[in-house]
């Protein structure tokens, strides 16, 4: 009996599902569609932008491009793959790639002929002097989904998607049509609308993804195809904060606990502890940025009761989430810190073993007390 369900394709199919409806809850976004592209004739780019120039963040900034009429190519990592009208392109890691129509075409650099900011309407900028041509629509996207391992390393550099094979195309379609339409007849609040419809195509692009990914033999989409771990991995995402064990987990998945501890580490290369430690962090890092919860409640949450462990657990918060824990304990900045020990060295000092960590951290608070005292 315990074979039999844990080989039960229905009941992994629906835990998958609730794994991937707890992640895309979760996902924050900010869309910004910078420029509508039209070149004629022949022509090519290297389209690898400039990120500085693009965002004030370049940390999880996703570059795509939308064709939306015309076919030209595509080059990336020395690979070329032809493009047709309404293929979707995007880019998780930023990875360098060239576009181009034609061979030994004009080299045409679009970041660097925007007009500067702020914009009352979407760029539009045209090259050539050709009837006919491509039209282009790029941008970028901030996303910190990054920030969470497993669904990082099972991202691949690039995301193809063909709108007219897609099953659920229609709608994509009809979707990248309006954001055409508000790009032709501008209308009010039409540049507020546009990174709306840009998160929302790329969270059902990421969601394709996820769903159609080819079958591997280790990673996170193995484990979500995996009857037992997506079934394990369905009851972190669902109640992250409740105080799992192994072995309330490895019964869930109906195995043993070495068995479930050999396979997490098989698939996953991670303990489920740690798994959910994992998740916690990065549950604790989406809070930080977008709640006013106290840091005391967040950091109990993710797990961390102990100040030690809370600035250990910080310390691998991207630097956004640990700038704002820094402010709200009051701490003395590590270069103050640093001086006041005589230590010009202090963040390398806190890269060494939990202990001196943990020393340093009491130190820590104790100048923030003598700082309090000479205030």
């Amino acid at each position: 009996m315990r074979e039999a369900l844990s080989e039960n394709p229905e009941t992994a199919g629906v835990a998958r599902d609730d794994v991937l409806s707890a992640l895309l809850s979760t996902i924050r976004l900010s869309g910004s569609l910078q420029f509508c592209f039209m070149p004629t004739g022949d022509w090519q780019t290297d389209a690898a932008p400039s990120l500085a120039g693009l965002s004030a963040k370049a940390s999880g900034t996703i570059p795509f491009h939308i064709l939306v009429a015309g076919s030209c190519w595509l080059k990336t990592e020395g690979e070329e793959t032809g493009l047709e009208t309404g293929d979707v392109l995007v880019f998780p890691f930023g990875t360098g790639h060239q576009l181009g129509a034609g061979r030994d075409g004009m080299l045409v650099l679009p970041t660097r002929d925007l007009p500067q900011k702020p914009w009352r309407e979407i760029p539009v900028l045209r090259y050539g002097e050709a009837m006919k041509g491509v039209r282009l629509l790029c941008g970028y996207l901030q996303w910190d989904g990054l920030n969470f391992a497993p669904l990082r390393q099972a991202l691949p550099k690039l995301i193809h998607l063909r709108t007219r094979a897609a099953n659920d195309g229609d709608w994509l379609r009809a979707t990248i049509r309006q954001m055409v339409d508000e790009i032709d007849r501008p209308r009010a609040g039409g540049v507020s609308m546009l990174p709306r419809l840009t998160e929302i195509i790329f969270i059902e692009i990421l969601r394709h993804q996820i769903m159609m990914a080819e079958p591997r033999s280790v990673g996170w989409l193995a484990a979500l195809a995996d009857p037992s771990l997506s079934r394990c991995l369905s009851l972190i995402h669902d109640d992250p904060m409740r105080n799992w064990s192994l072995e309330d987990l490895a019964t869930a998945a109906c195995l043993s606990r070495s068995a479930l501890a050999d396979r997490f580490q098989a698939m996953l290369s991670t303990s489920p502890i740690r798994y959910i430690r994992d998740w916690r962090l990065y549950l604790a890092s989406v809070a930080l940025a977008t709640s006013s919860r106290p840091i005391a409640a967040i950091a109990d949450d993710a797990g961390y009761a102990t100040p030690p462990a809370t600035w250990r657990a910080t310390a691998r918060l991207p630097s956004t989430a640990t700038s704002r824990w820094a402010f709200e304990t009051s701490i003395p900045t590590m270069k103050v810190l640093g001086a006041c020990m005589g230590c010009s060295s202090l963040q390398r000092g806190l890269k060494a073993q939990p202990t001196v960590r943990a020393k340093t951290w009491r130190r820590r608070c104790s100048l923030r007390r003598e700082f309090k005292t000479q205030g």
